[in-house]
């Protein structure tokens, strides 16, 4: 009996192109899970960052004794709020980097955020 000591080992291309499928199948199902995770989290952040313009401009109010109403930007257009939030500037809208509307005390302020301005809104 002889055996046969030169046998080659691989895979063959039906093994690989079977392997390929199942990674291409994967990435499908796995994208559009991660943009959705991303958007979500941009949102999180738009609505905390209007949080925290809305907690400084309270407390602008409650140190220079303003009513609802009055403004929060000084008549040359200059906004007091940015004294009152860490970094003395105001954050932008991690979607699109778009600039907040801070508004009249006692408003809420706004994202201007063209591409969901109904989803980055304080709850």
């Amino acid at each position: 009996m002889r055996i046969n000591a030169n046998r080659k080992s691989g895979f063959t291309l039906v093994e690989i192109m079977i392997v390929v499928a199942i990674i291409g199948l994967l990435a499908a199902i796995a994208i559009p899970n991660f943009v959705k995770a991303r958007t979500t989290a941009q949102k999180n952040a738009c609505i905390n960052n209007l949080r925290q313009i809305d907690g400084a401009k309270e407390q602008m109010a409650l140190e220079a004794k303003l009513k609802d109403g009055d403004a929060a930007v000084d008549p040359a257009g200059v906004t007091k709020v940015e004294d009152y939030i860490k970094g003395k500037a105001l954050p932008k809208c991690p979607a699109d980097n778009s600039d907040y509307t801070v508004g009249n005390i006692g408003t809420a302020p706004t994202c201007v955020n063209a591409a969901a301005p109904l989803l980055h809104v304080l709850p």
